[in-house]
């Protein structure tokens, strides 16, 4: 069943896949509480210059962008190495609909890269590139969606916990690989607190991770955390292949026993649902992120703290119904139809009919209940003018007092409908399940039972 359902997870991302082409654009963003950094052109303080891939209809530097809004995605590189080490990453996501946003500061190796300088920088440029959206003169006006990540690999990561903590800016954090920086990330981790995913390659020995990756993980107070292990895993296969990485890796891991390929493989396949969901709120994405973190332990093992929504379902106490969870935001229905003033976790019964219950959760994804029959009210009423038998009946309902051309509608348990028309249709019931039905006639209920 599971490989099934990531076959369908797979023919679904194929499909949404190299929808858009990539356009590239550089800006130098500014900092003028500071000084230093990368680029011209930003000016006065810091220069940030910002390599800059998104999705177009038409390949190109400086093109428009395709039509629609779009989530951000800011990726910090990790120590002694450059944006472009990184083309797979935003050749995966620019055609998936993203924009990528790679700063070139703090790229040396003689003098030593600022973590705290580089942190600084991967949240400056998420905020100014989701004000760009709101500026008439920029490329990326009304074409940004509002939701950012910021994302990084090794010191890159590190620093995005830095550029996390405390960030009301972004939806996500995403670390590949994350090193311990110097403020130290695993004590910034403490005041991350928004949803994030820590990759691991269990093989890597240039940032071990019992030393890096696993307290920076254990540190986060996201309510919603995952850690996936890649098995036999590098630290530097995150990336595409750069000579400095790679030696480093070289002299310090053993024991890798899967490709460079295979390792980006397994990572876009549980990232894609954890951004579509995030960035993108598409909710069934996230049922996707944790079918495929069941799918295969031996190959990544995975832990979260992450829970799928619950299905809600109805209780009914005497004449009230009370939905079973706590949710943000709650609208009743009877018969499939809004109740516009039922927005309250329990509501009264007003009359007899089939009730459901959408429940909006914390995520703004939404569920809903099984439908209830409720067929307990104003039996005493409709036994003053109408009577309807043989009830428990098996073949025909029998309908007395009523117009003999007056509507008549039979509704099983779940709220389908088996029979509409006048009483006479009633007399060939016999092909019907045994259950609980209930008789509308008008806005009255009559329960019956077969």
């Amino acid at each position: 069943m599971k490989h099934l359902l990531l076959l369908a997870i797979l023919i679904s991302s194929l499909t949404l896949s190299a929808q858009y082409q990539i356009g590239h654009t550089t800006i130098t963003f500014n900092d003028p509480t500071r000084s230093g950094g990368y680029g011209s052109g930003g000016g006065s303080g810091r220069q940030i210059q910002t390599e800059i891939y998104y999705p177009t209809s038409a390949a190109g530097e400086n093109v428009p962008l395709a039509t629609g809004q779009f989530p951000i995605i800011v990726f910090g590189h990790g120590f002694a190495m450059s944006w472009d080490a990184y083309s797979n990453i935003w050749e995966h996501y620019a055609p998936e609909g993203y924009i990528l946003a790679f700063p070139r500061t703090e790229g040396s190796l003689f003098p030593a890269p600022s973590h705290n300088d580089f942190g600084l920088d991967l949240a400056l440029v998420t905020t100014k590139l989701l004000a760009l959206n709101a500026d008439a003169q920029s490329l990326f006006n009304q074409h940004i969606n509002g939701n950012a990540a910021i994302m990084g690999h090794s010191m890159g990561g590190g620093a995005s916990m830095l550029a996390a903590a405390n960030n009301t800016m972004i939806k996500t954090v995403v670390g590949l690989a994350p090193a311990e920086t110097n403020p130290s990330a695993i004590s910034a981790s403490q005041n991350v607190t928004v949803p994030a995913l820590i990759f691991s390659g269990s093989s890597d020995g240039v940032t071990p991770p019992n030393v890096h990756h696993q307290p920076i993980y254990n540190g986060l107070s996201s309510g919603c955390k995952s850690y996936v292990s890649l098995v036999g895993g590098a630290h530097c296969y995150f990336a595409n292949t750069n000579f400095n990485c790679d030696l480093g890796e070289a002299t310090s891991s053993s024991g890798i026993s899967i490709s460079r390929s295979q390792q980006q493989a397994l990572t876009f396949e549980r990232l894609d649902p954890w951004f579509d969901f995030h960035l993108k709120m598409n909710c069934s994405s996230y049922t996707d992120f944790h079918a495929v973190l069941e799918s295969n332990p031996a190959q990544a093992a995975s832990n979260t703290t992450c829970s799928v929504n619950p299905v809600p379902s109805i209780n009914q106490t005497g004449n009230n119904l009370t939905c079973s969870v706590a949710g943000y935001s709650y609208q009743w229905f009877l018969d499939g139809i809004i109740i516009p003033t039922a927005t309250s976790q329990s509501i009264a019964i007003t009359q007899n009919g089939t009730y459901t219950v959408e429940v909006q959760f914390n995520d703004l994804c939404t569920e809903t209940s099984p439908p209830l029959l409720v067929a307990s009210l104003g039996m005493e009423y409709l036994s003053n003018f109408i009577s309807v038998y043989p009830n428990p009946f098996t073949n025909e309902l029998i309908v007395h007092g009523m117009d003999e051309n007056g509507l008549v509608t039979l509704v099983q348990s779940d709220g389908t409908v088996v029979y509409q028309g006048n009483s006479e249709g009633l007399n060939e019931l016999g092909h019907l399940s045994s259950g609980v039905y209930v008789l509308c006639i008008g806005d009255m209920r009559i329960k019956v039972v077969k």
